[in-house]
């Protein structure tokens, strides 16, 4: 809701060719319900041109959202060309519409009963544009919002950005369809809210649809474009749902009694509202403590975050469907007990919101027959059956499940058969079984810490940079080879001006194919010892990853003494090159900013969580961050990357490779990595692109600060802006620019179990509803400048430096005697 300045001067509701309306004038409609005229947003001096009920002082209608007038009164009049357009001052064009009559002498413009603001021809009666199919934040009775299928055109609520702002906010609400129409809202490009599948006559993810303000709800479908369409009968002719800036759909009726719009209902009722709050294979319940909780036969992918309130990475099931078993045995000599092998079977879950339609499959057949289909499908992992609909099984990850007290559906969801089998145990077996466990895990632990001991003190070398026994130079068999005379046509035999980088085991060169195509390619510069494991890591880890966030691997050079990897070529280079050169900062707005960060956050969630393996990249950096033509972030060079196995969470080194800045303490003192690891880098990152500075750039500073303690001791002071890099400082981002520099400092903080994953990190970035922990103090802040200083002589910033841990520790002793005496 707004206040509105504004002053009516004429009640017509029509407007003709030959007259123009300008600001204070106004049209009314003939129930007087609906003004259209000129109007400012409380706290705000811009002049919009807009529909508002005329006694209520809402708009539900504005024209130039994105165009204000500031210093002129507005004209609103017919063109030429039968389209309707609003002028500045000068007469300046500043907003019109999409439709056009060449008979514009029986043109005229309409504020209809129902709100609709019509341009038709007088005389056929045709409608050339009408403003319920240019919808703004408010959809009102009688309006048909929706979608047209073929065309992919789509009515939709659009968000203001803030009550005083009515330009296009972040948030969208349409219908849209997969195999059955679904009402979304969106938050820019990612689902936000999802109302569930359209059976013909409800949204079965609304459990209480059927209430007083949503029964009049009506799916219509019209000259291939559908629509949703609602009357109420009982309720105010001026009700009406309002998208409103905080992404939530609201439902307003006018009170005779209070004189004022009062908040009936709202679509997103709890957290559990929010899209995928619970990951994959998890199911919300509002009524819950805590909300969210793992299908049965599942388990959390990750119980430490999970424990934490951390959902997003979602839940993997226990034991294997028998489509899977079998696979395995084919594939691995896997052997399963008999018990095991019966058909799998369904658990059903009731009043349940059914997942998101992404990869399903429409049957329309009768339940039983639903649950035949499935089980003779390998691929059907859950299916359920609605009148209106048929039956819908889905194939892919269960995603966005919510448990409601009434309503829904009825889900069934596959397990293995022994997942369905009620085992009762006896008093006995209990008690046996407990002290069993205790000593059993007492021997385990006593076993590990033997263990570490006495690898501690035998280990002498680093083991190769490949973790998994199962790889071995035979993948290199899996990359296309390029000949090494091909390659050296290419970069006109490697010449230096050719050259468009250095890494820390060798140069890289641009070069063009005979077929056109341009490459990058990396010539590594020793072909022994460490530069030989580079290559293989590189050619193992990003020949088996596909990701449009990860730099692509077209192929490799094995000659002679030539080990060279040739890569798809990145024309703008790295966000390192665009970042810290003050020629090229303000080509990365705001925006663009964003855009990379959150790109790389997803390659980094892939590598982490999504991929057919599971890697660790070590070197996450501004100038490993490759950028596309459209500056797109890629992630690149693996060389140094860990590849773990499902149930290793973290690895140990003696030699530390990487690049000081971006390593976590845990990594640089006592050789532990993990994906907390990147996740720590990942947080320099993001305080470097959004600061504009490099996290080795206090070296002369005499606070003694890195980045992280520039930023902590801001974000201590609460006052964080002079962090934010002035060339994309603007109000209009202020919140977002904060939330990030919020997420780069939980990031950055010591202790790694006190870091977030990445997906919590996305899910942050994307959601307004989850409330951000306080961070705690990052890791060494003061002992990190001294660290940086004392070795910035031996390294290159922006370079590989490699170290052992004994180094480290010399260093180490060294720093802290200088700071707090000795140690």
């Amino acid at each position: 809701m707004c206040l509105l300045f504004f002053i009516f001067s004429c009640g017509l509701d029509t407007l003709t060719a030959s007259e123009s309306m300008k600001d204070p004038d106004t049209l009314t409609s003939d129930s007087t319900n609906f003004t259209l005229g000129f109007f400012s947003p409380e706290n705000s001096s811009n002049r919009y041109l807009g529909i508002w009920y005329v006694l209520k002082t809402t708009v539900v209608w504005v024209a130039n959202r994105n165009e204000p007038l500031t210093d002129s009164p507005g004209i609103l009049k017919i063109s030429e060309n039968g389209n309707l357009v609003m002028l500045d001052g000068e007469e300046h064009v500043v907003w019109s519409s999409d439709g056009s009559d060449n008979d514009t002498s029986h043109v005229i413009l309409q504020l209809q009963d129902s709100g609709n603001l019509v341009v038709q021809n007088n005389i056929t009666g045709i409608v050339i544009w009408q403003s319920f199919h240019h919808l703004s934040n408010t959809i009102l009775q009688r309006t048909n919002g929706g979608f047209n299928a073929q065309t992919g055109q789509k009515f939709m609520l659009t968000s203001w950005k803030s009550p005083s702002d009515p330009s296009v906010g972040s948030f969208t609400a349409y219908m849209g369809q997969s195999t059955v129409p679904q009402l979304f809202v969106w938050n820019n490009s990612h689902p936000y809210w999802r109302g569930g599948p359209w059976n013909g006559q409800i949204f079965t993810g609304i459990p209480n649809l059927n209430n007083q303000y949503l029964n009049g709800l009506t799916f219509q479908k019209e000259n291939g474009t559908f629509y949703l369409h609602f009357v109420y009968i009982n309720l105010s002719p001026s009700s009406f749902y309002m998208l409103n800036f905080e992404g939530i759909l609201v439902f307003n009726s006018w009170d005779d009694n209070k004189k004022e719009w009062v908040p009936q209902w709202t679509v997103q009722q709890s957290d559990c509202d929010l899209y995928g709050i619970c990951g994959s294979f998890g199911s919300c319940d509002p009524h819950r403590k805590p909300i969210c909780s793992c299908l049965r036969g599942f388990v959390p992918r990750n119980t430490e975050e999970w424990n934490k309130g951390n959902w997003t990475s979602g839940c993997v099931r226990r034991k294997p469907l028998k489509c899977d078993r079998v696979k395995n045995e084919t594939r691995n000599g896997y052997n399963y007990d008999d018990d095991d092998d019966d058909d799998d079977g369904f658990a059903q879950l009731e009043n349940t919101k059914v997942p998101d339609l992404v990869n399903w499959t429409l049957i329309a057949s009768a339940s039983p027959d639903c649950r035949i289909q499935c089980l003779n499908n390998c691929s059907c992992l859950a299916y359920a059956y609605d009148a209106g609909i048929g039956c819908m099984m889905w194939s892919e990850n269960l995603i966005d499940i919510q448990r409601f007290s009434s309503g829904g559906l009825e889900l069934y969801i596959r397990l293995a058969n022994s997942e369905l089998k009620v085992k009762s145990k006896s008093k006995l077996a209990v008690t046996i079984s407990i002290p069993l466990t205790i000593g059993t895990i007492l021997i385990a632990a006593f076993a590990y810490i033997m263990w570490r001991r006495s690898a501690k003190h035998q280990e002498t070398e680093e083991p190769l940079t490949i973790v998994d026994d199962e790889i071995s130079s035979e993948m290199l068999k899996e990359l296309p080879l390029f000949e090494f005379e091909k390659l050296a046509v290419a970069t006109n035999n490697f010449h230096s001006a050719n050259k468009i980088g250095q890494g820390g085991f060798g140069p890289v060169y641009k070069g063009k194919l005979q077929d056109g195509q341009e490459v990058a390619v990396k010539r590594l510069s020793s072909i022994t010892g460490q530069g030989h494991e580079e290559f293989m890591t590189e050619v193992v880890v990003i020949s088996k990853l596909q990701h449009r966030n990860l730099v692509r691997l077209l192929g490799c050079c094995v000659e002679g003494g030539e080990k060279m990897l040739i890569y798809e070529y990145m024309p703008n280079k790295s966000l390192a090159a665009y970042l810290f050169d003050p020629l090229k900062q303000d080509v990365l707005d705001w925006q663009k900013r964003y855009h990379i960060i959150e790109g790389t956050a997803r390659g980094l969630l892939y590598l982490h969580r999504d991929s057919r393996l599971r890697i660790i990249h070590r070197d996450l950096k501004a100038s490993n961050v490759l950028l596309d033509q459209e500056l797109n972030p890629k992630i690149s060079d693996f060389g140094t990357a860990r590849i773990f196995g499902v149930s290793k969470d973290e690895g140990h080194t003696r030699r530390i490779v990487g690049t000081y800045g971006y390593m976590p303490p845990e990594y640089a003192i006592e050789g532990i990595f993990s994906e907390k690891s990147d996740v720590f880098s990942f947080g320099v990152l993001l305080l470097e692109t959004i600061s504009g500075r490099k996290s080795t750039s206090f070296y002369n500073d005499q606070q003694a600060l890195t980045l992280i303690g520039f930023a902590w001791k801001l974000w201590n002071e609460e006052n964080i802006m002079p962090l934010i890099d002035p060339k994309i400082h603007n109000p209009q981002f202020g919140k977002d620019m904060m939330k990030c520099i919020h997420i780069g400092l939980l990031c950055v903080q010591e202790l790694a179990k006190d870091r977030p994953t990445m997906d919590s990190v996305i899910l942050m970035l994307h959601s307004k509803i989850v409330n951000l922990p306080f961070p705690k103090q990052p890791a060494f802040v003061n002992w990190q400048a001294a660290f940086a200083k004392s070795s910035h002589n031996q390294q290159n910033s922006t370079s590989n430096y490699h170290v052992t841990i004994t180094n480290i520790q010399g260093v180490k002793s060294t720093i802290i005697s200088n700071l707090w005496g000795p140690e």
